[in-house]
């Protein structure tokens, strides 16, 4: 209660009980009410028109004199005077609200009782978090390195969960503080280090120079060695030629090194007398088989060149084609087309690949090897004789067209005789037996070798076969026998003659066949000659032919002859793999029993 008769009698800043008096609410109060009256109504003094109640922060309301002088009009509109409340959640402290699992403080808060005499508990962030301590992941991480940090430098700085640290780089020591900074660790020992690494240096400097001179000298000396292949192999020569043409690519011995992924065995196709056949990719992106030769005759390269040339420009399109050389090597690398379907002997040897070889297939194969051959010998300018005619030397393409492989660069005779013997006499079972009387190889010798073929076709039987009885190991042999036996059919592959049609053609083969493999080779007929007939054949025409079987009666030594070279030759030639893309020589290079 407070009371006063005059303004003079009211001090201001000071509430006393004289016009003004306060009162501290105790801790623990939860609700107030508050209720101002006077005991007559305002009228026994004129300065003081109402009185007003109110809560407020301590110290945060000044009373003065004037005060007792204003209307409730002017409390109404002053500016709002501040209440603090002590609050806390519920009315458990914070170890209770723990223990049954309803404390609202979340990750990275501390939670603390409210004030002595209060109920409940209040949740702040932890030092080093800020946000709302009462929200899921409310409170995060200050980034003090953000900030002002007692550390040396920007860089020292590493901010952790709640706080930061202060570290020295490597090679220094110290805090990283502001008051206890970093210092370089290298000091001491920086000079010593600096000398050894300035020694290290020099040596490992010297070292690369002298590898880098090595090396540069190793390149000089294999572009010499690559110089010196090319001007043995004929390299020049080639060039000047070649001036007048655009008929043949010369790769270098990287490119090829490239395309073979350097001579991968994996891509090795063919092995055989003239040397290995890899497949490979050539810089312009075509896939090519390429001829990897075995040693040559230095003496004959100008005759190898000459051969080269002509053989690029034959454009048959049964023929495999010549594409490139490489010259670059101890011996030429020769490079031709791909051929992927395999070779005629492949399939006539697979009985899954023989059942898709009809006759009329077989019959155009024949056909189409027959005009390569002929080509070979009378159309172009310098003729050329093929002098290993096998199956394994027929390719085929994916629509079963014949591709014939191995001819041409015959010349590259090499200097080992005994290997000369083995690629002069071509291949077991397909070898004129001319041969052994004359040692020379003609055109009636490709005659010969094509007869061989046909039968294969005919057939399907191996040339030279060990498993079978001795009369019938050699083919050509067998043939004959049974043509003179009039037993034909009993060698016939099961898969073609499945009517009168074809049994017609298989019989004029036949005797086609046994024509090309009479004894002496001016009795056979010229590949000009079996084309002709073949085609004939194929057009169901009858031409007969000179006597054939008058002929054959007549040379009965025939069968003589090819058993005394099954006998006393297969031993020597043995197995021998297939040339793919091996060459056969020149009329004009076969005389002196070559």
């Amino acid at each position: 209660m407070t009371k006063c008769d005059n303004l003079s009698s009211v001090a201001d800043n000071q509430c006393n009980g004289v016009g003004c008096c306060e009162a501290s609410l105790p801790d623990g109060v939860t609700k107030i009410n508050t209720t101002v009256w006077s005991f007559y109504n305002h009228i026994s003094v004129s300065f003081n028109p109402c009185s007003v109640a109110f809560p407020v922060a301590k110290d945060a309301f000044k009373f003065l004199r004037k005060n007792l002088s204003q209307t409730l009009d002017f409390y109404l509109k002053s500016p709002m005077l501040p209440v603090v409340f002590n609050w806390g959640i519920g009315n458990q402290s914070c170890t209770q609200a723990r223990e049954q699992g309803n404390c609202l403080c979340k990750n990275n808060t501390i939670c603390s009782d409210t004030e002595s005499g209060q109920e409940g508990y209040r949740c702040e962030c932890k030092h080093g978090f800020y946000g709302n301590p009462y929200l899921p992941q409310g409170c995060t991480d200050i980034n003090e390195c953000e900030g002002e940090n007692n550390c040396e430098k920007p860089e020292y700085c590493s901010n952790t969960d709640g706080s930061y640290i202060c570290t020295c780089p490597k090679h220094h020591h110290g805090n990283g503080t502001l008051t206890d900074g970093c210092i370089s660790s290298t000091k001491t020992w920086f000079a010593p280090v600096i000398l050894t690494a300035g020694v290290g240096g020099s040596i490992i400097i010297l070292l690369v120079v002298g590898f880098l001179l090595h090396w540069r000298n190793g390149e000089r000396k294999l572009k010499k060695l690559r110089e010196s292949f090319f001007r043995q192999n004929g390299g020049p020569i080639l060039n000047q030629k070649l001036s007048r043409m655009d008929a043949l690519q010369i790769l270098t011995a990287q490119d090829l090194k490239n395309a073979t992924d350097n001579y991968n065995e994996m891509n090795i196709i063919g092995r055989g007398g003239f040397g290995i056949v890899y497949k490979g990719i050539i810089p312009d992106n075509q896939q090519v088989a390429i001829k990897r030769s075995l040693k040559v005759d230095p003496n004959q390269v100008e005759q190898f060149i000459n051969e080269v040339i002509i053989l690029s420009q034959i454009n048959n399109r049964n023929v495999v084609k010549l594409l490139g050389c490489c010259l670059e090597t101890e011996v030429p690398l020769l490079v031709y087309e791909f051929i992927k379907n395999g070779t005629l002997y492949g399939h006539l040897n697979n009985e899954a690949k023989a059942s898709r070889l009809t006759w009329n297939t077989r019959l155009r194969i024949a056909i189409e090897v027959a005009e390569v051959l002929a080509y070979l010998h009378t159309t172009i300018s310098t003729p050329i004789i093929h002098r290993d005619m096998k199956s394994m030397n027929v390719l085929l393409d994916e629509c079963y067209t014949a591709k014939v492989a191995d001819f041409g660069a015959s010349r590259l005779v090499p200097q080992d005789q005994c290997e000369l013997a083995t690629m002069v006499l071509g291949t077991l079972g397909y070898l004129d037996p001319e041969y052994m009387q004359t040692s020379e190889l003609t055109e009636k010798s490709d005659v010969y070798s094509f007869g061989v073929v046909l039968v294969e076709l005919i057939t399907r039987k191996k040339v030279i076969c060990y498993q079978r009885p001795e009369v019938e190991r050699c083919l050509a042999m067998h043939f004959l026998l049974k043509m003179k036996e009039d037993r034909l059919f009993d060698i016939i592959d099961k898969n073609i003659g499945n009517n009168p049609g074809e049994i017609n053609q298989i019989k004029e083969v036949a005797n086609l066949a046994k024509w090309c493999l009479l004894l002496k080779g001016e009795e056979r007929p010229s590949m000009k000659e079996v084309a002709m007939e073949l085609e004939s054949i194929k057009r169901a025409i009858k031409h007969p032919w000179q006597n054939v079987e008058s002929s054959f009666d007549q040379r009965e030594d025939c069968e003589d002859l090819l058993l005394g070279i099954e006998k006393d030759d297969v031993g020597n030639s043995g197995g021998k793999d297939s040339d793919l893309y091996d060459p056969p020589s020149f009329t004009s290079s076969l005389g002196g029993g070559r």
